[in-house]
């Protein structure tokens, strides 16, 4: 039950960070817009109510989990940067961002690795 309970809030975990990324992507959108033209605003709204959001949620993640463990699974918003840079704005995806990015997510499993498991993993 109780690891049942801890992947529930890793999974919530990650769905933040996942919704976190999403204020990059609404960032760089409205840049793509005039300043204070209907697009930028509501591109730039979409940015503070994610924000707004994220805030909230993110008080119940650490309230949850430790901060160092909830803040090393936040490297993963450099992943969906990555997704989301190629889906939506069509930015090329290069064997070194693939590396780093394989990076991060070995070092976010490893450093999810119950203490003493280092080394049967």
């Amino acid at each position: 039950m109780m690891r049942a309970k801890k992947g529930g809030i890793y999974l919530a975990l990650h769905a933040l960070v996942l919704f976190y990324s999403l204020s990059a992507l609404c960032s760089k959108k409205a840049a793509s817009y005039p300043f204070a033209s209907p697009g930028w605003l509501l591109f730039y709204g979409a940015v503070i109510l994610i924000l707004g959001l994220y805030a909230v949620f993110w008080q119940q993640i650490i309230k949850r989990l430790p901060l160092s463990t909830a803040y090393m699974n936040k490297a993963a918003t450099v992943v969906w940067g990555l997704v989301f840079g190629r889906v939506f704005f069509g930015e090329r995806v290069s064997a070194p961002k693939l590396f780093g990015a394989a990076l991060i997510i070995a070092g976010i499993v490893l450093f999810a690795l119950p203490e003493g498991e280092e080394g049967h993993a």
